[in-house]
């Protein structure tokens, strides 16, 4: 398998008008998760995050993609 770089957000059973929609719901959820944490405490949530992502994802060799493409021009 290889990392997926297209838009790739959807609720099943959820129609939508149109295609940035499902990511723009994602966003507000990511805000929304972050609300009201201290900088530390939204560290570690993005830190629990990337974990349970991985776990899910649970191929090596993508997450090995991923990690390389982030590190990307920082």
């Amino acid at each position: 398998m290889s990392l997926n770089l297209e838009p790739n957000f959807a609720e099943p059973d959820q129609r939508y008008f149109h295609k940035f929609s499902p990511g723009d719901d994602f966003y507000e959820l990511l805000i929304e998760t972050h609300r009201d944490l201290s900088d530390e405490q939204s560290a570690m949530v993005n830190a629990k995050l990337i974990l349970l992502l991985a776990n899910h994802i649970g191929d090596i060799s993508v997450l090995k993609q991923a990690m390389q493409i982030a590190r990307l021009d920082v």
